[in-house]
C-alpha cells in the first residue's frame, strides 16, 4: 500500500484572542490555493488516494475536504482522531483497516505528529528521523502493511517547489 502523509494547508498564525480553541482554526485562502496546486501535482503524477483519513481539527479536515473534492470526488474523508495525537500505529491501523496492496491511503494531520509518524513507519522509532514537514507537504511511503519500521520512502513533495 502507498501511504500519503499530508500536512494540513496554511491556517495562518495562531491567535488565541480571535480563535481561543486552536482546533477550530480554519485554512486560509492562501492555504486553499496551495492545497489545490498540490492536488493538481498529485493528479498529474497519477497519484490518486483510494481513501482519505483526517484529524478532526478544522484545518486538517478542511485540507482533507479540498483533497477529496479534487482527487476523490465520490468519497468523503474519514475522521481519524489519532492523527491529532502522538503517533501510535495500532489505533491508526484500527481506523484505516485492512487495505489492498494497491491502496493509496492519505492521512491528513499536523506537525510534529506527522513527522514523528513518518519516522515511526520508516524506522520503528518516532524520533529517529527528523523531518521538516511544511504545510501542504506530502510524504509518500510504500509499505506492505501499516506497521512501524516496514515502510520505504517514495517521495516528499513540498508545495513551494511546485
Amino acid at each position: 500500500m502507498q501511504i500519503l502523509l499530508m500536512r494540513h494547508a496554511d491556517a495562518g498564525v495562531r491567535d488565541p484572542v480571535r480563535i481561543p480553541d486552536d482546533t477550530l482554526r480554519p485554512v486560509t485562502a492562501k492555504g486553499r490555493k496551495t492545497q489545490a496546486r498540490v492536488c493538481r501535482a498529485l493528479r498529474k503524477r497519477g497519484i490518486i488516494p483510494t481513501a482519505i483519513f483526517a484529524s478532526p481539527w478544522m484545518r486538517a479536515w478542511q485540507t482533507a475536504e479540498i483533497t477529496a473534492r479534487l482527487l476523490l470526488p465520490n468519497a468523503e474523508p474519514v475522521e481519524c482522531p489519532p492523527l491529532a495525537e502522538d503517533p501510535d500505529v495500532d489505533p491508526l491501523a484500527g481506523i484505516i483497516g485492512d487495505q489492498p496492496p494497491e491502496a493509496v491511503v492519505a492521512l491528513v494531520g499536523h506537525e510534529p505528529w506527522l513527522g514523528e509518524l513518518a519516522s515511526l513507519l520508516l524506522t520503528g522509532d518516532p524520533h529517529r528521523v527528523a523531518i521538516d514537514f511544511p504545510k501542504s507537504g506530502v510524504l509518500a511511503l510504500e509499505a506492505p502493511a501499516f506497521e512501524g519500521g516496514k515502510a520505504a520512502l517514495r517521495f516528499f513533495l513540498r508545495a513551494k517547489l511546485l
